[in-house]
């Protein structure tokens, strides 16, 4: 091997799964902090993952370390299960000072300095689970001529989204998702989406992608049913989305979709159409009818390591 040739150590892990080859993979470079922007967007585009997360050291010292994280086709501010699967890699590779039962940190992101919690179980981490930024409910999408168009684009019939007594609604919770409501199990297993269609709604919503949602699930203990499909930034269908489903949750609670308490558990199932079945648990705590936080988690599991050479 030419000695000149830069060597990169990565891990690769399935996020909201505790089986290989279920849920979202995800690359992890832990020493990564000397990279140009170029290198980075090359390496990713190289692992073709829906995202790669680079760990740098943190620039704010209530953080443990600093993550940049990129689509195949861009860098992203914010997303859920590269949080998740990077801090499981640190914590597996013993760069986290672990504490049972559980371990607080703070990590560093484009948008800022925010929580994570590890769940320690016999010496082990059972499950990671991130804080959100406070959902914003931004738009409802109420225009019939856009709703129609969403259907086609969606290849399900309009009355599949029109009867359904909840709104299509763009949610945020770090990453602007479209949150679309369809009446049957059925209809959403079987779409056969247009990708340039959803491009183009996305674009004039400002979104990053699609989610439907129906209340009919695979699994008895499941709360909801999902599809995420996010062309904006270069994933046609991700197989476990943690940004979209916190904002997801917010949108469950708002609308009355679920029972809401003052900790509202929400079980979203993902990914069963693509073979990569996942399991993403979401806890909204609201106090007098307002969300004051928004928590996201899963189990993750190690799949892979090796060394990048280019």
């Amino acid at each position: 091997m030419d000695n000149s040739r830069k060597q990169l150590q990565f891990y690769q892990a399935d996020v909201f799964t505790n089986e290989p080859f279920g849920g979202n993979p995800l690359a992890v470079f832990p020493d990564a902090g000397d990279l140009t922007d170029r290198e980075y967007q090359q390496i990713a585009r190289e692992m073709n993952l829906s995202e790669t997360v680079f760990v740098l050291p943190p620039t704010d010292t209530r953080a443990v370390a600093k993550i940049r994280i990129f689509t195949p086709s861009q860098e992203i501010p914010f997303a859920g299960h590269p949080v998740l699967g990077t801090f499981y890699v640190l914590g597996t590779l013993k760069r986290l000072p672990l504490q049972s039962p559980m371990t607080n940190l703070f990590y560093e992101c484009h948008l800022g300095v925010f929580p994570l919690e590890l769940i320690i179980l016999k010496g082990q981490i059972e499950q990671v689970v991130m804080s959100q930024p406070s959902p914003e409910f931004l738009e409802v999408v109420g225009q019939v001529e856009t709703i129609y168009e969403l259907a086609k684009v969606l290849g399900v019939h309009k009355s599949l989204i029109t009867d359904s007594p909840f709104p299509v609604e763009v949610v945020s919770t770090g990453l602007p998702v479209l949150i679309v409501p369809i009446r049957t199990l059925t209809a959403v297993k079987s779409m056969q989406v247009d990708h340039a269609g959803i491009l183009d709604v996305c674009a004039r919503l400002g979104t990053n992608g699609i989610m439907v949602y129906t209340t009919m699930t695979l699994e008895e203990d499941a709360t909801v049913h999902t599809r995420m499909f996010a062309d904006p930034i270069g994933i046609p269908e991700d197989p476990a989305t943690g940004s979209a489903s916190g904002a997801l949750g917010a949108y469950l609670v708002k609308n009355g979709v679920v029972e809401v308490g003052p900790t509202t558990e929400v079980v979203i199932e993902q990914g069963y159409e693509i073979d990569r079945p996942s399991r993403i648990l979401v806890q909204v705590f609201s106090d007098d009818d307002m969300i004051q936080e928004i928590k996201v988690g899963g189990q993750v599991v190690m799949v892979a390591e090796g060394k990048m050479v280019y």
